[in-house]
């Protein structure tokens, strides 16, 4: 089992990170939310142990995120904040778990372990829109038999996308989603990559997929 421990306090993270170690359990520890971020949506952990207070961006968010762009490995939070509204907001954005701290080990072991356990949700390997194909295996973008070209933050957004199909997503997801927290929002990339899908994926093609929802962001539909 490969777990990722997200936690500020140092002390309490190497707790953790040592005490599921010496359960033969593979750990990553790091101690700030944009780093977390980009080691679940890029790393293949069983499990995530999350803090909510955490510097750069919060757990509260990382969560939201991770949810956002597909990833649906199980998190456990591990907060001080044991209030109900606290514990209900991770629930209903995607936690599978909640653990108060002060804590005991054997019980975070317990629902660690009874998450890895737990049967997973194998995102399809394909996906499609009309006649447009994306193998997220091979990260291969069809339109009908010819294969499109893509550079590798066109294909994160077209996937993002297709992930989300019939869904209008705003500049500000994608933003966040292809470019990252820290990425200017202000900016017009996420335009300009969508211009060039559009000559990439529809143009020559009578039906188009790329839509704009003017004043709300872009969707793509068959």
């Amino acid at each position: 089992m490969k777990v990722l421990v997200v936690e500020d306090d140092r002390t309490v993270g190497q707790f953790v990170k040592r005490g599921l170690e010496e359960q033969l359990i593979q750990v990553d520890l790091v101690g700030d939310g944009p780093e977390a971020l980009q080691m679940a949506s890029q790393g293949h952990y069983d499990v995530i142990v999350l803090d909510l207070r955490l510097p750069g961006l919060s757990g509260v968010e990382v969560l939201r995120m991770l949810r956002d762009r597909g990833v649906t490995t199980p998190v456990l939070v591990l907060t001080a904040q044991d209030a109900l509204e606290s514990k209900v907001q991770a629930l209903r954005l995607g936690a599978d778990d909640y653990v108060t701290k002060p804590f005991a080990f054997e019980e975070l072991l317990a629902r660690v372990e009874a998450l890895g356990r737990r049967p997973r949700d194998i995102a399809p390997p394909v996906l499609k829109v009309g006649d447009l194909t994306i193998d997220t295996g091979k990260r291969e973008v069809r339109r009908g038999s010819k294969v499109v070209d893509l550079t590798p933050k066109e294909y994160a957004v077209l996937e993002y996308l297709a992930r989300n199909r019939e869904r209008v997503l705003s500049r500000t997801l994608i933003t966040e989603y292809a470019w990252g927290y820290h990425f200017d929002p202000g900016t017009n990339l996420v335009d300009v990559v969508i211009n060039r899908l559009r000559k990439k994926v529809d143009q020559g093609h009578g039906r188009k997929l790329i839509h704009t929802v003017r004043g709300v962001g872009y969707v793509l539909k068959g």
